[in-house]
C-alpha cells in the first residue's frame, strides 16, 4: 500500500516544530484573522511567512496556508496582500473556499485546496472545482464507501487539476468534530454575535444545557450527555480502510491545540502510515497508539460517518478526557552543548528523578523525556524546588525561556 501524506496542524511555532519532529508531511496554519481558527489560538503574522517556508523545506514538508473563512468587501485587499505575500515566501497552497480567495489565488498561480467548508459530496462537484484546485477536502458527513466512490471516479475518468495531476482527496482524520454540517454553524453568531464562519467560535456548544418544555414548563437537564458536543474523531483503528478508500491527504485537526498534542498525534499517525504501508499495522499496535492519543486533549473518541453509524457519539463533558496533563515547573536559562546539560530555573512545584518532563519552546517544538539524573544548585540530588537551578542531562538543544514542565496523571471523571 502506498504512503499517505499526513498533514499537521500548526497554531504557532510551537506546534509547527513538534509537527517536523514527529513525520508530518504537510502543515496548515493561519495568518491573523482571516481563518477557521482566529479565535482559538495565536496564529501567525504576515512576517512570520519566510520562517514558516524555511523550517518547513529544509524538511521537504509541504506548507498550507488555511484562508477559508467568509470574506467581506473590505477584507479583498487584505487578501490580495496575503497571498502575494505566501506566493513570495514559496508557501505550496493556500485552502479556501470563497471564490474570491479561489479566483485571487489562481491569478498569482498559487495552488488551491478546497476547504471543507464548500461541503464537496459528489463526483459533479469534483469535477467542477477540478477547473481550480489540486486538492479537494470533502465534506466530513461522507462514509468511506462514499469517499471510495469519488476517489474511483477520479482515477477513471482521470479528473485532473490545474496542475495537471490527478485530483487528490483529503479527509479529516483525528481532532475536534463540530455538530454542524462541515463546520457551518451559527449558533456562536446568534448567541454572541461571534461567527464562526469567521473564524471566532464561542465553543458555547460544547456547554450543558437545560431543556424546558414550553407548554408545561417541564425542565429537564441534560446531566449526561453534551448533546451538541461530538466526541474526537479518531481513525488510527481502521487506518488500513482509509489507504484502501484512495485518500491521498490524512488531516489532523488542533491548531487551537497545544505542542505536546501536535507532537503525541503526529507521531501516532506517523507510526500507524508507516505500518500500513510496510504491512506491519496490527490490532496490538492500534492499542498501543490508543493508549498514546488518550494521554493527550481529547473529548473522547469515535469514528465520525465514516464507517456508517449515525451521529450519536456525545461528549460526556466539556472538558478534556486526557488521561495526562502537564505541570508548569520553570523555564530554560542555559545550554552547555558539549556536555549536553540543560539548566533551568525551577519557578513552581517540585521536580524529581523519575520525572516525565516536557520542555517547549518556538524552535524546541515540544520534547518529553524521563529525567534520570539531575543537579540542583551545583549540587547532586534527587529533588529540586521552587527558586532552585537545575541541570539535566538532556539529548535535545534548550533554549533560553524554554517553557519546562512535569507530565502527571490526570484524574478524568466518569
Amino acid at each position: 500500500m502506498q504512503h499517505i501524506e499526513l498533514m499537521a496542524p500548526a497554531g504557532n511555532f510551537e506546534s509547527l516544530q513538534a509537527a517536523l519532529d514527529n513525520g508530518a508531511n504537510s502543515i496548515y496554519f493561519g495568518v491573523e484573522q482571516l481563518n477557521m481558527r482566529a479565535r482559538a489560538t495565536l496564529n501567525f503574522t504576515i512576517a512570520d511567512l519566510p520562517e514558516i517556508a524555511r523550517r518547513c523545506e529544509t524538511k521537504n514538508v509541504r506548507t498550507y496556508l488555511t484562508l477559508n473563512t467568509i470574506i467581506y468587501d473590505h477584507d479583498l485587499s487584505i487578501v490580495k496582500t496575503l497571498l502575494k505575500q505566501a506566493k513570495e515566501a514559496n508557501i505550496t497552497a493556500v485552502i479556501a473556499m470563497d471564490q474570491a480567495v479561489i479566483a485571487s489565488a489562481r491569478e498569482i498561480g498559487m495552488e488551491v485546496h478546497i476547504s471543507t467548508q464548500l461541503n464537496i459530496t459528489n463526483i459533479e462537484t469534483v469535477k467542477f472545482y477540478a477547473m481550480f484546485a489540486d486538492t479537494m477536502v470533502l465534506s466530513r458527513e461522507l462514509s468511506l464507501r462514499q469517499v471510495k466512490k469519488i476517489t474511483e471516479h477520479i482515477e477513471k475518468e482521470q479528473i485532473k487539476g490545474p496542475s495537471g495531476r490527478l485530483i487528490e482527496i483529503e479527509i479529516f482524520g483525528h481532532g475536534a468534530l463540530c455538530m454542524a454540517v462541515s463546520g457551518k454553524c451559527y449558533m456562536s453568531l446568534h448567541s454572541h454575535n461571534s461567527s464562526a464562519n469567521r473564524g471566532a467560535c464561542k465553543q458555547n456548544c460544547r456547554k450543558k444545557y437545560t431543556v424546558i418544555d414550553q407548554e408545561t414548563g417541564f425542565e429537564m437537564e441534560l446531566d449526561n450527555e453534551y448533546i451538541m458536543s461530538p466526541k474526537d474523531l479518531c481513525t488510527i483503528d481502521f487506518l488500513d480502510e482509509i489507504v484502501d478508500a484512495g485518500i491521498k491527504v490524512l488531516k489532523i485537526e488542533g491548531r487551537g491545540r497545544a505542542p505536546e498534542y501536535v507532537a503525541k498525534v503526529i507521531k501516532c499517525y506517523r507510526d500507524a502510515i508507516d505500518s500500513v504501508a510496510n504491512e506491519t499495522y496490527s490490532k496490538e499496535k492500534v492499542i498501543s497508539w490508543m493508549q498514546e492519543l488518550e494521554k493527550v486533549y481529547n473529548r473522547g473518541f469515535w469514528s465520525g460517518y465514516y464507517l456508517g453509524q449515525k451521529l450519536g457519539e456525545w461528549s460526556t463533558g466539556s472538558g478534556s478526557h486526557a488521561t495526562q496533563k502537564k505541570v508548569y515547573l520553570g523555564k530554560g536559562t542555559h545550554f552547555y552543548p558539549k556536555a549536553k546539560i540543560a539548566e533551568f530555573k525551577i519557578e513552581a512545584f517540585d521536580i524529581t528523578v523519575g520525572d516525565t518532563i516536557l520542555v517547549t519552546g518556538p524552535t524546541t517544538g515540544a520534547k518529553e523525556m524521563e529525567v534520570t539524573d539531575m543537579m540542583v544548585n551545583d549540587l547532586k540530588s534527587d529533588k529540586g524546588s521552587k527558586g532552585d537551578l537545575v541541570t539535566i542531562p538532556i539529548d535535545f538543544r534548550i533554549r533560553p525561556s524554554d517553557k519546562l514542565y512535569k507530565i502527571v496523571e490526570n484524574k478524568v471523571e466518569a
